[in-house]
């Protein structure tokens, strides 16, 4: 960070809609900085666009600044628009000489670059409305957005050379220095991890109390890189053995939390989310750094794109703190590479998604949506109903008919099924004309507006118009509204139980399941599903109103309604309504009453994504029928067990327990036959370049091993120990140097890595000591030979 840049700063400012002009503007702006704060005149500069006279002359003939201290600068530096089309305006700008310290006056002042010159106001003149061909046209009601940064204000005021050193962000560096145990001005490296560490903490609370949380895109994302990015300049500082970010974050709330109450509210929150987000890191981390570390001591310039992949994909490495690491090093990232993996993984991505929708649609259905208007849906009212067939289609191609035992998608005027959208699942059914029966296996809305019934044939005939009778299978649609209706409820239940930063990620509404996707930074604990099943059976019992209305958007926007994750909704809306509960935007199949739900059980909860977790559950006949099956299950099992359900849980238990002594009983004794054997393995060492080193296969679990491990080592005084044990078809090494030799000849972290690759596995550790795992056993005997080969051309 530079002096007077932060992740995060403060915006002062206001804004005229028609109101006050360039005048007011410019006579506000000096009322406040001089009249009211007391700035040096002769230390401000300004800036004005190169083609506006009026703010030149305002700034020179009506406050007075000397022509020597106003320039005209281009659009680069003073004009603003939206882009291409729409408002935009000159810019005015206010500057400030901060004196000899930061560099050599300037005849152009803040013209000519530098750090002297810190721009502290800005004026936005939309004046203008800019058209597509480039053309402009002055505005009615010309607008002013002013703005100015708290921290170059407070620099100014408080007589400081650096934001951080203002009283807004040293006592956070201060807290930093406190936590890491070092001092501010110990040297250039220390001082700035512990800028970037108040910096980066202030930015994350902020985003935190905001609801969001730590995810791979959008608003998410941006919180992961600054707090990755924190988090590892703490590393820097010897912080990394445990988590540590957290109570920084948690001192900004102290510090800040009687001026934006929201961070006190959100306290517990804020400290979840961070300390969540550091341990998630925290398991990758050091590995992704010795992955970094390695590649870098290879030298080059560039660091190859693969690398920078793998950190982002596997170890969670944001690219941006990839090219901070890499930048200290002076090697530069190969970005086109690592674009190329990437593009490379969201193409296997694209290929392996099976949804429905216009993604997929193929020009048939475009042409049809041409040609014919929206199939009308009638099924909000009703399950049967009669239309006219359009179109035909088998294999993306049109066709006249269908025979007897024929596939194909039917595609009607108007229809009671609903097509697969919003998470719930397309009905089934039958088609009818004369003795031709279509069975509808599916209802997809492949384009918008037509709709296309998938299916078979089962006798008679079928051809484009003809007009059919149309059935919904009626129970699977029952089941499918008390699913949606549920997840209303649900949702409603999470964001009440959970915080409002919950918000949908997706879900499947069918007729045997819903699956509910939501934004969570843990799970989800089973007080708290116990409460979120509560409200949803309260609601049952109250047998409250589904209430169902078309609104405006806006209107539906400005009821509290909230969207569903992935619809696009028109002007006109339906509005789902359960009074007290819940209120969304939805175009699915509803029950009129919650009690039309009849019963609700939560079957899982789990996590499926980075801070997105996963609510499976039934309704109905469903959670009825999951409930017996616990039910009979537990029976079994108290039989099994000699006991009575209510009495189940206790047996079992003591049950575990009796295991677990027999298990520890079974380890010590591996244990101790084991450390009774390692005379005879030491027998087996052998001499490679004036040292020991032993590597067999022997018998005994993890625990066994390492104490056998520890006891060889000690007994070879300077060597190299690799034991090896079969358990099943898993593979477990494990390798000991003695100190004389850790590190410094031998790693046992990257030797274990080598000789766990030949067994099919991974694994690493420290200098001294290290272990890992196999998936080949056929392969141990060759491994552990190999030990003596790798050391000896160590």
């Amino acid at each position: 960070r530079t002096p007077r840049h932060q992740t995060m700063f403060e915006m002062l400012g206001n804004f005229s809609f028609g109101d006050y002009f360039k005048e007011e503007a410019i006579r506000f702006s000096w009322d406040l900085l001089v009249g009211q704060w007391g700035l040096d005149t002769d230390r401000i500069w300004a800036t004005v666009h190169h083609s506006d006279d009026e703010a030149y002359a305002l700034w020179t003939d009506m406050i007075g600044l000397p022509k020597a201290r106003v320039h005209r600068l281009g659009d680069k530096d003073n004009f603003w628009s939206m882009g291409d089309v729409g408002p935009c305006g000159p810019c005015s700008e206010l500057h400030y000489d901060m004196g000899d310290k930061l560099g050599p006056a300037q005849a152009n002042g803040p013209a000519g670059g530098g750090d002297r010159y810190m721009e502290i106001w800005n004026l936005v003149f939309m004046q203008y409305e800019q058209h597509p061909d480039g053309t402009r046209e002055a505005l009615a009601k010309p607008c002013v957005d002013t703005g100015m940064g708290l921290e170059r204000i407070c620099q100014i005021k408080q007589g400081v050379l650096s934001n951080y050193d203002t009283d807004l962000l040293r006592p956070l560096m201060e807290d930093a220095a406190a936590i890491a145990k070092v001092k501010i001005g110990l040297d250039n490296e220390t001082d700035t991890a512990l800028r970037v560490l108040a910096d980066h903490a202030r930015a994350v609370a902020f985003l935190a109390a905001e609801g969001v949380i730590p995810a791979n895109v959008g608003h998410g994302y941006v919180l992961r890189r600054v707090a990755r990015r924190a988090i590892r300049f703490g590393v820097k500082l010897n912080l990394g053995d445990t988590p540590f970010f957290h109570r920084l974050t948690d001192q900004v709330v102290t510090r800040f939390g009687d001026i934006y109450p929201e961070l006190n509210e959100r306290r517990a929150f804020i400290d979840r989310v961070i300390s969540g987000e550091e341990e998630r890191f925290a398991e990758t981390r050091d590995k992704g750094l010795a992955l970094l570390e390695e590649a870098l001591t290879k030298g080059g310039e560039t660091l190859d794109g693969e690398v920078v992949f793998r950190l982002h994909d596997t170890f969670g490495f944001p690219p941006d703190l990839t090219r901070v690491i890499a930048a200290e090093r002076g090697v530069k990232l190969d970005e086109d590479g690592y674009k190329s993996h990437m593009e490379t993984q969201r193409a296997a991505g694209r290929a392996a998604w099976k949804g429905s929708g216009s993604a997929q649609a193929g020009t048939v259905y475009l042409q049809i949506a041409n040609e014919h208007p929206p199939t009308e849906f009638t099924g909000y009212e009703q399950l049967d109903g009669h239309g006219v067939v359009r179109a035909l289609v088998v294999n993306d191609a049109f066709v006249e008919s269908l025979p007897p035992g024929g596939t194909g998608e039917v595609v009607v005027d108007q229809t009671p099924f609903y097509a697969e959208s919003g998470g719930q699942t397309g009905d089934t059914g039958w088609l009818t004309v004369g003795q031709g029966r279509f069975k509808v296996t599916d209802t997809r809305a492949p384009v918008p507006g037509v709709v296309c019934h998938h299916g078979q044939l089962e006798s008679g005939a079928l051809s484009v118009g003809d007009s059919v009778e149309m059935s919904v299978d009626k129970d699977p649609r029952a089941a499918a509204r008390r699913n949606h209706t549920a997840t209303h409820l649900l949702h409603a239940a999470l964001r009440q139980f959970l915080g409002d930063h919950v918000t949908q990620k997706g879900s499947l509404v069918g007729p045997n399941r819903l699956r509910f996707d939501f934004s969570h930074f843990q799970a989800v604990t089973p007080e708290e599903l116990l409460q979120i099943e509560n409200f949803v059976y309260s609601a049952i019992l109250e047998n409250q109103e589904v209430d169902t209305t078309l609104m405006g958007l806006e209107a539906a926007k400005a009821a509290g309604a909230m969207a569903f994750f992935g619809e696009k909704y028109g002007d006109e809306v339906r509005v789902v309504n359960i009074e007290d509960r819940s209120i969304e935007l939805c175009g699915g199949t509803h029950v009129e009453r919650t009690g039309d739900i009849g019963f609700f059980r939560i079957l899982s909860e789990g996590g499926i994504s980075s801070n997105v977790r996963r609510i499976e559950a039934q309704t109905g006949h469903g959670a009825m029928s999951v409930m017996r099956e616990i039910a009979a299950a537990a029976e079994a099992a108290a039989g099994q067990l000699r006991t009575t359900v209510p009495k189940l849980a206790g047996s079992v238990e003591r049950l575990l327990n009796e295991n677990k002594a027999l298990k520890d009983e079974r380890n010590s004794l591996r244990t101790q036959q084991a450390l009774g054997n390692t005379d005879t393995l030491l027998a087996q060492a052998r001499d490679i370049d004036g040292f020991k080193v032993l590597s067999v296969v022997t018998e005994g679990d993890r625990d066994a091993l390492r104490a056998m491990a520890d006891k060889l080592r000690d007994q070879l005084q300077s060597g190299v120990v690799v034991l090896g044990a079969a358990d099943g078809d898993k593979v477990v090494l494990l390798a000991a140097v003695t100190k004389d030799l850790a590190g410094k000849r031998i790693h046992a972290g990257k030797l274990i890595g080598k000789v766990a690759q030949i067994v099919g596995g991974r694994g690493g550790g420290r200098p001294d000591f290290a272990q890992a795992g196999g998936t080949d056993p056929s392969q141990l005997n060759h491994a552990l030979e190999q030990v003596y080969t790798l050391v000896a051309n160590n």
